[in-house]
């Protein structure tokens, strides 16, 4: 304790020097913390777009339909499956889709794409259908072959609400088939590569089409919790042997992974700011040990030993960082949830690239409070190597010599 009170007392013997650092540990956990809030929104965001714009929580199909998307592959049992998920509270809400495999053409060029014909009523539940309109008023109940595009594609292919466009893809029957769709709407998501390639239809239209009468090909379910997929996808799983389950992290793997990388980016990320700023604090400790060299002699003369010299300058670098630790917290959390309120806008930055990888534009950060004592043993760490070097120099002084400088 004795240590404690003399190293706090010394601490403050130059008050310019040792706000310095305290505010140079402040800024670096800002700069950390506020990297780390900025990934865990991104990662937040990105999960719940994933979930409830693109493949929902968990999808049903046939064993093997994703192999060549065949259009035979239809789900069986497909009147159980639906009594099953009716009554099941875990499920807020699921959707039937058709899906075929094939091209759009107009007069100025074709692509490959993926139609997907949908029952819009509960698509807009499942997937926000009708939220990501830009142009367009969406299906009309009243008209058949309507298609809704992505902006990319309309772009594209030079596309506009009203515009025609040829579908061709296989039936059932392996038949190539051709028909011409109105656009209806223009829709733009946050994932370009997929605004690219879908192209929305009703279900009942494409159905025909494929002649594939009332069948689907694809149940996108929506649960009530995102913590319960695991355990529902293998209950599922359980009553429905001959279907193929799949949750979102199956899905779509590259977010998991990017999840998974993350946190370990984010530690490496905060390490090297706090031992980037340990040298500073390693400069500022060996120019208080010089300034203090009479004072250290006199103490060794006077009978201290050194490795209570040792750990008294110990000591004093881990207040001077712990005293920076709140109020650095304390300004990051302030400036998080001011951004987490009103969003961070890089759209000027890097929207574009953000799109082509499918995050928004619009970052919400979130504060990594579950990641605080990983962080502050971080800090600690750099705190404790950075008083290494300049105890080492305080116990090496000889008190005959330190006396007479």
């Amino acid at each position: 304790m004795v240590i404690i009170i003399m190293a706090w007392r010394n601490i403050w013997r130059n008050k310019v020097r040792s706000l310095i650092i305290i505010g140079s540990v402040a800024l670096g956990l800002i700069a950390g913390l506020f990297v780390l809030s900025l990934y865990k929104g991104i990662m937040k965001d990105r999960v719940n777009v994933v979930i409830r714009q693109e493949v929902a929580h968990i999808q049903v199909h046939h064993p093997l339909f994703k192999e060549d998307y065949d259009p035979q592959y239809v789900i069986t049992d497909k009147e159980k499956v639906r009594e099953f998920l009716v009554e099941m509270d875990e499920v807020a809400e699921f959707a039937t889709r058709s899906i075929g495999q094939g091209m759009v053409a107009t007069g100025t060029g074709s692509s490959g794409i993926q139609i997907v014909g949908v029952d819009p009523e509960k698509e807009n539940i499942v997937s926000q259908l009708n939220s990501k309109l830009i142009e367009g008023s969406g299906f009309d109940a009243a008209k058949k072959n309507q298609a809704l595009i992505g902006k990319k594609l309309a772009d594209k292919m030079h596309l506009k609400p009203g515009s025609k466009a040829i579908l061709t893809f296989t039936d059932r029957e392996s038949n190539i088939v051709s028909a011409a769709f109105r656009v209806a709407g223009i829709y733009q998501t946050d994932n370009a590569p997929l605004d690219e390639r879908i192209v929305f239809v009703r279900r009942s239209d494409l159905n025909i089409l494929l002649t594939v009468e009332d069948d689907f090909h694809e149940i996108a379910i929506l649960l009530k919790d995102d913590e319960g997929v695991e355990g529902f996808g293998t209950a599922m799983q359980s009553a429905f042997p001959d279907v193929k389950i799949e949750t979102w992290q199956e899905l779509s793997p590259e977010t998991k992974l990017m999840i998974d990388t993350t946190d370990q980016y984010s530690y490496i990320f905060i390490t090297i700011i706090m031992f980037a700023l340990s040298f500073g604090i390693i400069n500022a400790m060996l120019m208080a040990v010089l300034e203090r060299s009479r004072e250290i002699g006199m103490l060794l003369a006077l009978g201290m030993n050194r490795p209570r010299v040792f750990t008294m300058i110990l000591t004093e670098t881990i207040l001077l960082t712990l005293s920076g630790t709140p109020l650095g917290i304390l300004i990051s959390w302030i400036i998080v949830t001011f951004y987490r309120n009103h969003g961070l806008d890089i759209a000027t930055f890097g929207g574009e690239a953000m799109s082509s990888f499918g995050f928004s534009t619009v970052i919400y950060p979130e504060f990594p409070w579950e990641k605080m004592v990983t962080e502050m043993l971080i800090v600690v760490s750099a705190a404790f190597i950075a008083s290494l070097i300049p105890a080492l120099k305080a116990i090496k002084l000889q008190p005959v010599e330190a006396l007479q400088k």
